[in-house]
C-alpha cells in the first residue's frame, strides 16, 4: 500500500520539489524529488538500477560474442564460452528481478480499507540525461546565423523540463508536466531537426518490462516514449482510485480509459519501434488490458448503483460480469501469443487469467441469486421478465417452458442451484491458477477476494441443497455478456496544456524553422525618394517585400522581391507586425534607414514576368496569401499528432514560402510604401 506521506492531494511531496518555471506565464512544473523515499519511488530506483545492470551485461554479452566469433584459439574459445554462460545468467536474474517488479502491483493500488481486486499499472520507462547544450548552441550559430551563448537560457530551461519530466508526480500535475514537454518537442522538431540530415543527439529509452536500452536519433522516439509514459502513468492512477466509492470509480474508469487512448494513439501513428514495449504486438495487448479494467470498474460501479434485492438488476449484474470475463478472456489470449508471452510477467497473464475464472464465477452466482432470493413475479411483471430472460442464456435452459419457469419457485432453484454449482467450479480454478504464481501467492487482497467469493458461493449452495433433492444437477447454460457502458479509448488531448515555444526568439516558425534555408542576412541602407522607398509590404510576422519599383530607391539599395525585414534601425522585427513595421519606417528622417532583410534560397522572383500573366494577376487580385506566411505557430492537437512516425518523412507543403509577384499585383492586403 501506498504510505499516507508520499503526495499530498496537490501533488506536492514532502521529500520536496524538483521546480520548473514555465516561459512568461510565470507557471511552475514539478517533478518528483528522485531521492524521496516513498515506496514508489524506491521501486523506480531499482528499476533504473536493474535497467543500468541490463544494459552492462549486454555490453559485456556482445563483446563476448564478438571475440568468440572472431578467435580461432580453441582455449580463448572455452574461456569466452565460460563467460558468456556467466553472462547469460546474470542476465537472467536480472530479468527475473525486473519482472518480480514489474508485478509488484500491490504497491500502485490505494491505501484503502475496502477490499478490492487489485488493477495492473505499468511503471514507467526509464531514460538517461541529455545534455543538448552544445548541439543546440552549434545549430543556432550555423543554421540561424545567431549567437548561441544568447541562447543558453532557454536551452537550460528545456533540458531542466525534461529533467523535471523523468519524474512525474502521480495525479494530474504530472500528467501536464509529461504534456508540456511532449508539446515542446513540437517545438523542437520544428527548430532543430531538418528533413535532411539529424542533430547527432542520441535518446536513450530502457524498456519499461525488460529493462533493454535502446536509442535513435530520431526525436520520433523520444516522442513515443513520453507518450508512453503519460499512458503509464494515467494506469498508476486509475490504480490508486478508492474503488469502494463512485467518484473513486469513476476517476479509474476516466483513467484507463486515457491510458487506452495513449497506447492506441501510440500504436496507429508508430512503426518499427526499437523497443518491445512499444511494438504493435504489446500495444495492442495494454489496450485489451486496458479496457479490461474499465470493464471491471463498470462492474464494480453497478454494483454500487442497482437495487440487490431486484431480479432485473441480479440479471444485469451477471450479464456484466460475463461481459469482464468475456475482455478478460480476449486479453489472455493476447498474452498468449507467441510474440508477448516471453515479454508478458507471468504474472500479469496469470492475473488476467484469474480475473476471467473468477468473473465467469461471478456472473453465474448473480444468475442464482436472481432466481432463489428474488420472489415469483406478479402478472404485471411476468412480460417484462421474460423479455429480459430472454436475451440472458447464450442457449435456452432445457426444461420447462418460459413463463413455468419464471413462475415455479421449485424450477427457480433447481436452475439456480445448476448456476452454483458452476460458479464454485470456477472460483475453484480461479484459486486454483492463483496458487500456481508465486508472486500472485503473496497478493494478499487477491487471496482475500478469491476466498471470500468463494465461501459465498459454498454457503449459498449449502442454503438451497435440499436432503430430498434426487435430481441431478444439470448444466447451467453460459451467459450472454452485456453491458450497460461501454469502455471509450480516449486520445490524448495534445491542446489540453498550453505551452511557449521556449525559442520564440529565434522568429516565427513559418520562416525561421529547420527546414527552410536563407542567405546570409544583408543590412540594406534605405532613403527615401519623392515617390517613398519604392516597394510595397505583405503580412505579418515576419513582413515580406512583395514587389520593388524598377530603378526605385529600394532597388537601387538592393532589396528584391521575397526578402523578410527582420529588422529596423537595430530593432528586431521578426514578430512584428505590418503597422508596427510601417510605422518604424515612416519614422525616418533625411538620414533614412536600415533595413535587416533575408531572402529563403528557393523564393527568388522570376527574373522575366509574362504580361500576360501579370494583367490577369493584376485583375484578379492577389493569390490568397501564403501559408506559411500567415499562419500562426499555435501548438494544437493536430500539429503535435503529425509528427509521430519513426522513419517517415513529414510530408509538409512543399509550397515555396514566397510566391513571385508582379509588382502590378498589388493586392487587398499590400500597400505601397
Amino acid at each position: 500500500m501506498m504510505p499516507p506521506e508520499e503526495e499530498s492531494p496537490d501533488g506536492d511531496r514532502d521529500g520536496g520539489l524538483v521546480l520548473l518555471h514555465g516561459p512568461k506565464s510565470g507557471s511552475a512544473r514539478k517533478g518528483c524529488d528522485p531521492f524521496a523515499q516513498t515506496q514508489r519511488s524506491k521501486l523506480q530506483h531499482r528499476r533504473a538500477r536493474i535497467n543500468q545492470q541490463i544494459n552492462k551485461e549486454m555490453r559485456m554479452r556482445a563483446g563476448a560474442e564478438n571475440l568468440f566469433r572472431a578467435t580461432s584459439n580453441h582455449k580463448v574459445k572455452e574461456t569466452v564460452a565460460l563467460e558468456l554462460s556467466y553472462v547469460n545468467s546474470n542476465l537472467q536474474l536480472l530479468k527475473e528481478e525486473l519482472e518480480e517488479l514489474n508485478s509488484s502491483v500491490d504497491v500502485y493500488q490505494n491505501d484503502s480499507e475496502s477490499i478490492s481486486v487489485p488493477m495492473i499499472p505499468l511503471g514507467l520507462k526509464e531514460t538517461k540525461e541529455l545534455d543538448l547544450l552544445v548541439p543546440l548552441k552549434d545549430f543556432i550559430s550555423e543554421h540561424y546565423g545567431e549567437e548561441g551563448v544568447l541562447f543558453e537560457k532557454e536551452i537550460k530551461e528545456f533540458m531542466e523540463l525534461r529533467q523535471a519530466m523523468r519524474t512525474p508526480s502521480r495525479n494530474e500535475a504530472g500528467l501536464e508536466l509529461l504534456m508540456e514537454y511532449y508539446n515542446q518537442l513540437y517545438f523542437l522538431d520544428s527548430r532543430f531537426f531538418p528533413p535532411t540530415k539529424t542533430l547527432g543527439v542520441f535518446f536513450h529509452w530502457y524498456d519499461s518490462l525488460t529493462g533493454v536500452p535502446s536509442h535513435q536519433r530520431a526525436l520520433a522516439f523520444e516522442k513515443g516514449s513520453v507518450l508512453f509514459n503519460l499512458g503509464a502513468l494515467h494506469t498508476q492512477i486509475g490504480a490508486r482510485q478508492d474503488r469502494a466509492s463512485l467518484p473513486g470509480l469513476n476517476q479509474a474508469i476516466d483513467a484507463f480509459q486515457k491510458a487506452a487512448g495513449a497506447f492506441n494513439y501510440l500504436k496507429e501513428n508508430f512503426s518499427n519501434a526499437p523497443s518491445l514495449d512499444m511494438s504493435a504486438a504489446s500495444l495492442t495487448m495494454l489496450v485489451r488490458l486496458m479496457v479490461a479494467q474499465v470493464q471491471e470498474c463498470v462492474f464494480e460501479k453497478m454494483t454500487l448503483l442497482r437495487a440487490q434485492n431486484d431480479f432485473l438488476a441480479r440479471l444485469q449484474l451477471a450479464q456484466e460480469a460475463a461481459r469482464v470475463e468475456d475482455v478478460y478472456c480476449l486479453v489472455h489470449q493476447t498474452m498468449s501469443q507467441p510474440h508477448v508471452k516471453d515479454y508478458v510477467p507471468f504474472s500479469w497473464t496469470t492475473m488476467v487469467h484469474v480475473k476471467s475464472e473468477h468473473f465467469k464465477a461471478l456472473s453465474h452466482y448473480f444468475a442464482a441469486i436472481a432466481l432463489c432470493d428474488c420472489p415469483a413475479p406478479s402478472d404485471a411483471e411476468l412480460l417484462e421478465q421474460e423479455k429480459a430472460f430472454l436475451q440472458f442464456h447464450v442457449t435456452m435452459p432445457e426444461g420447462p417452458s418460459l413463463r413455468v419457469l419464471l413462475q415455479d419457485p421449485e424450477e427457480r432453484r433447481k436452475l439456480g442451484k445448476a448456476h452454483l454449482k458452476k460458479a464454485i467450479m470456477k472460483h475453484e480454478e480461479a484459486m486454483r491458477i492463483h496458487g500456481l504464481c508465486k508472486i500472485l501467492r503473496k497478493m494478499d487482497i487477491l487471496q482475500e477476494v478469491l476466498s471470500f467469493a468463494h465461501k459465498r458461493s459454498l454457503s449459498k449452495y449449502s442454503e438451497i441443497d435440499h436432503e430430498e433433492d434426487f435430481f441431478e444437477t444439470g448444466e447451467a447454460p453460459d451467459i450472454h455478456p452485456k453491458t450497460h457502458q461501454k469502455p471509450e479509448i480516449k486520445s490524448p488531448n495534445f491542446s489540453q496544456v498550453k505551452v511557449t515555444d521556449l525559442f520564440h526568439r529565434l522568429g516565427p516558425l513559418s520562416v525561421f524553422s529547420a527546414k527552410n534555408k536563407w542567405y546570409p542576412a544583408r543590412r540594406v541602407h534605405l532613403m527615401r525618394g519623392e515617390n517613398g522607398f519604392g516597394f510595397t509590404l505583405r503580412g505579418d510576422s515576419p513582413v515580406l517585400i512583395a514587389g520593388v519599383i524598377p530603378g526605385g530607391c529600394a532597388a537601387e539599395a538592393g532589396l528584391k522581391e521575397g526578402d523578410y525585414i527582420i529588422s529596423v534601425n537595430g530593432k528586431d522585427c521578426k514578430w512584428s507586425k505590418h503597422a508596427e513595421v510601417v510605422q518604424l519606417l515612416k519614422s525616418t528622417g533625411k538620414e533614412g534607414v536600415d533595413i535587416g532583410v533575408i531572402t529563403l534560397q528557393g523564393s527568388e522572383c522570376p527574373k522575366a514576368v509574362d504580361r500576360k500573366a501579370a494583367v490577369m494577376s493584376s485583375g484578379s487580385g492577389m493569390p490568397k496569401s501564403n501559408k506559411e506566411n500567415s499562419r500562426k505557430s499555435l501548438m494544437n492537437s493536430k500539429s503535435a499528432s503529425t509528427l509521430l512516425v519513426w522513419g517517415k518523412k513529414n510530408k509538409r507543403s512543399k509550397k515555396s514560402t514566397y510566391s513571385g509577384v508582379p509588382f502590378t499585383a498589388v493586392g487587398d492586403n499590400e500597400a505601397m510604401y
